[in-house]
């Protein structure tokens, strides 16, 4: 993972002092690009531990439309709690519940998750309902009819839905490239937290590749990351300059079920990564 401890280095060197909608403050710099040839190991975090898990399971549902955070808490991912939790706090049925007593509530009654679970029309509705469009059927379609075609594109930015939206989209839009019988897979990320979200960003994106690649008969060929704002927050930065003090290890492999032919019928269990040996996980706080 050389390409990403290039970006924080970057960064923590030659970013500029930016404030933010939280008030966090970071270091940040305007436009940057990686690239990852996979067929060097699967890009995920050696420096720190990375919860693959949460991972996996966000981008199934992603890929099934959901909006609603119990599937997720249902499996024990976090990731997406505090949006949620901050909008319960601000309403009147908030009577001083910690979070793992609203979590509690979302997995154990489902009218409130209902009422608290919801997300609005956050990735995977854009994904599969663009008003009115299945975007991700549209490129399945595509890469199989008409592989050399330049519009193979998923825009997660829809801004007349912006407003109704917990968290804007911070990957915004992607894009599939057939070439020699290899897919590639572009993303721009319009705002990109280098240290919590952008090693989550790298490897479900890389999934998301490899799994399209799979049920299109495809080999897989590069991922490429391109960021807009790159940003460290003040928080985080000596968890960054720990992770640039570690030697990376060699990268991991990502096993698929090859039995699995339609990119909606995945599931957690089809996924097996091997020879994973990162160092110990590092926390940091999430800027909300």
């Amino acid at each position: 993972m050389k390409p990403y401890l290039e970006l924080c280095r970057h960064v923590m060197q030659h970013g500029s002092f930016k404030m933010d909608r939280t008030g966090t403050g970071t270091k940040s710099v305007f436009g940057y690009q990686m690239r990852f040839d996979l067929s060097q190991g699967f890009p995920l975090l050696t420096t720190k531990k990375v919860h693959l898990k949460s991972i996996i399971h966000e981008l199934l549902w992603f890929i099934n439309g959901d909006t609603n955070i119990k599937y997720l808490v249902d499996h024990d991912v976090k990731i997406w709690n505090d949006w949620p939790y901050k909008a319960f706090k601000e309403s009147d049925a908030y009577h001083n519940e910690s979070m793992i007593e609203f979590v509690n509530r979302i997995k154990n009654d489902s009218q409130f998750a209902v009422q608290f679970g919801e997300l609005g029309p956050v990735y995977g509705a854009q994904w599969r309902n663009f008003n009115g469009v299945d975007q991700l059927q549209f490129i399945l379609d595509e890469i199989n009819n008409n592989p050399d075609s330049r519009r193979m594109i998923l825009s997660a930015w829809n801004p007349a839905e912006i407003k109704n939206m917990a968290l804007p989209p911070c990957h915004t839009l992607i894009q599939f490239y057939v070439r020699d019988h290899k897919l590639s897979l572009q993303l721009y990320q319009r705002s990109a937290d280098i240290f919590l979200g952008v090693p989550f960003n790298i490897a479900s994106y890389a999934l998301l590749l490899m799994m399209v690649a799979q049920v299109s008969n495809l080999e897989v060929g590069e991922f490429i990351h391109t960021l807009g704002d790159a940003h460290i927050y003040s928080n985080h930065f000596e968890q960054i300059e720990l992770q640039l003090s570690r030697e990376p290890r060699a990268l991991p492999q990502m096993k698929i079920n090859q039995h699995v032919k339609s990119l909606f019928d995945f599931k957690f269990e089809d996924f097996e990564l091997v020879n994973y040996n990162p160092y110990a996980g590092i926390k940091g706080k999430v800027a909300v």
